[in-house]
């Protein structure tokens, strides 16, 4: 069987520290963080009162007044937008838009929509039950974001949502490519999209530990593998790519930022052996795209900046790549992003496709004090110019599930 190669030709970036792709690299190559004080709501009374926010985000300045994008919950306005701006750049025109039919849309949702959800609740408790929104249904179920892309494409498209905690977005993006490598299809759609920045998910984020309570430093609060770091700070975003068969992408004269390689997750296989799925998945990625660790030039790491969560994935790193991961250099993006839930992998493979675009390596942002249980390259605060021919990312979620992908630069065989 014909094993087609999946390559990223259209990249499409919402995030807190950019909308758009250079104003997002400008900044990650700056760490230049986009994390500040909660402006959505009142967050006077919270432990934790930042988080990163899209900021100058116009919903109608991407999405069409007919779609009534005022009801759509938050992640899938993220969703919509990042669609818009993928297709823009992978050269295809929304006025004349002919897609191979079928064409996946496959959106990574780590939460549903609490935004929607809550204002409901609200209406619910304050007014009583016959003033809930008529339109909470359908607009607060996980998988309107792909159903609302899938719309707007037409007939040719069809809709999937994965949700598997933090990694849905990079395993939708997985997905997209394993059909379009086995034939199945020509051309996906595929990322992640989350807003938890509400007042009852923040409120459990922060009772979880999950939540910087560096309020007086917002840029400094999310601090990955740093001695001082006390939690992860939570995020919002969307990240969407166009996936397509690299000989129709060649046909068409689209570029190719990368070629996804390989793939593997798994969940932890054991209670008292946390980060075991971490290993399994990078094993797997690495078997599945016909790497070793001697091949890869660089890691992306999930690296929430929490003090447990980062020396876990530090160790499995060590245990799968030995004396070779103190000369491997990796970097966390989120001192820049935060932790935008299923955005997460996605934001790290855009920042990843850009690195091989431009031969450098994104930093560290605000790693500033070692920590002895994180010692390895973290390329601190500086970019750093290195050939990147292979790219390991990894992504882990609450419940023990974690994914890795394997990425290399484009080779013609």
């Amino acid at each position: 069987m014909k094993r087609n190669r999946v390559i990223i030709s259209g990249i499409g970036i919402v995030a807190p520290n950019g909308i758009g792709i250079e104003a997002f690299w400008d900044s990650v190559l700056a760490g230049r963080s986009g994390i500040g004080p909660i402006t959505s709501f009142d967050a006077s009374e919270f432990k934790s009162r930042i988080a990163g926010e899209v900021k100058d985000f116009e919903p109608t300045d991407f999405i069409e007044p007919e779609l009534k994008p005022r009801r759509m919950a938050r992640h899938t306005q993220l969703a919509y937008a990042a669609t818009m701006l993928a297709l823009k750049d992978a050269g295809l025109d929304m006025k004349d838009l002919q897609l191979p039919s079928p064409t996946p849309v496959m959106i990574g949702v780590s939460m549903n929509a609490m935004d929607v959800l809550e204002r409901a609740l609200y209406a619910v408790r304050d007014h009583g039950p016959d003033r809930a929104p008529p339109t909470t249904c359908a607009t607060a179920l996980p998988q309107a974001a792909a159903n609302v892309i899938a719309d707007r494409l037409g007939s040719c498209a069809n809709a999937t949502t994965v949700s598997s905690a933090c990694p849905s977005g990079l395993d939708a993006i997985a997905d997209a490519a394993a059909i379009i490598r086995s034939g199945e299809v020509e051309l996906a759609i595929a990322g992640g999209t989350d807003a938890p920045v509400t007042p009852l998910a923040m409120a459990c984020f922060t009772s979880a530990g999950l939540s910087s309570c560096r309020n007086n430093e917002p840029q400094k609060a999310s601090r990955p593998f740093d001695l001082e770091r006390d939690s992860g700070v939570v995020s919002e975003g969307a990240c969407v790519f166009v996936l397509e068969n690299l000989e129709r992408a060649e046909a068409r004269g689209a570029e190719a930022y990368l070629e996804i390689s390989g793939y593997g997750k798994q969940r932890d296989s054991e209670f008292d052996r946390p980060a075991s799925g971490l290993e399994d998945s990078m094993k797997l990625a690495l078997a599945n795209a016909g790497r070793t660790i001697h091949d890869v030039d660089y890691i992306s790491a999930y690296g929430p900046g929490h003090p447990v969560l980062d020396a876990m994935e530090v160790a499995t790193i060590k245990k799968v790549f030995g004396e070779r991961a103190r000369s491997v250099p990796i970097s966390s993006i989120k001192g820049v992003t935060g932790n935008p839930l299923a955005a997460g992998g996605p934001f790290q493979l855009a920042a990843c496709a850009l690195m091989m675009r431009d031969q450098v390596i994104a930093p560290t942002a605000n790693y500033e004090v070692p920590d002895p249980e994180c010692d390895l390259d973290f390329v601190p605060n500086q970019p750093r110019k290195r050939q990147l021919d292979c790219v390991l990312i990894n992504v882990r979620g609450l419940g023990g599930s974690a994914s890795t992908m394997v990425v290399n630069r484009i080779q013609n065989e």
